[in-house]
């Protein structure tokens, strides 16, 4: 094996959800504990999730391509909300996807609510990227990145509920 493999075995358990729910409070404080794996099997098996986290987390994997969000308004792309929790709303006929809107006109839709809400550390990307460009205009490469970024958070939770059947 090589160095990789361990980083992505390391990237597989720290995004355990049983991990990080039993060692919620330490990993606030102190380094984080990474398990020994319990057999070969297992450890490449982490070793292949923690890959595909890893590779969408840098956005580098062929899946975020396709993304359900979309930017249905025209206008002057730029973001003059602040960007908090209000800003997103639900869709009418959902319960789990809605829409954020970066000035008075102007949204991304179909935005999953898993992945609004869904943290890295400390942090929600799905918000704190919008925030960080308060007062900018968005261009079109910058649409896609959102996208990406979206799609990518949505596809780690998908990918982390199979981490503890694994551990």
């Amino acid at each position: 094996f090589a160095p990789i493999d361990v980083l992505d075995y390391i990237y597989a358990v720290l995004h355990s959800p049983n991990y990080r729910n039993t060692y919620k409070e330490f990993l606030k404080t102190d380094f984080p504990r990474v398990p020994y794996p319990q057999n070969v099997n297992s450890f490449w098996s982490l070793v292949n999730i923690g890959s595909q986290i890893r590779q969408l987390h840098l956005l580098q994997s062929d899946s975020l391509k396709q993304s359900p969000v979309t930017y249905p308004q025209a206008g002057d792309n730029k973001i003059t909300r602040k960007i908090v929790q209000k800003d997103w709303q639900l869709l009418a006929d959902s319960s789990t996807v809605g829409r954020i809107y970066i000035n008075e006109q102007q949204y991304f839709d179909n935005i999953p609510l898993i992945a609004w809400e869904f943290y890295i550390g400390g942090y929600q990307p799905a918000q704190k990227w919008l925030k960080d460009r308060v007062g900018r205009v968005l261009n079109r490469a910058d649409m896609k990145h959102y996208n990406r970024i979206i799609n990518a958070l949505c596809k780690t939770d998908l990918i982390m509920k199979k981490i503890d059947e694994v551990l």
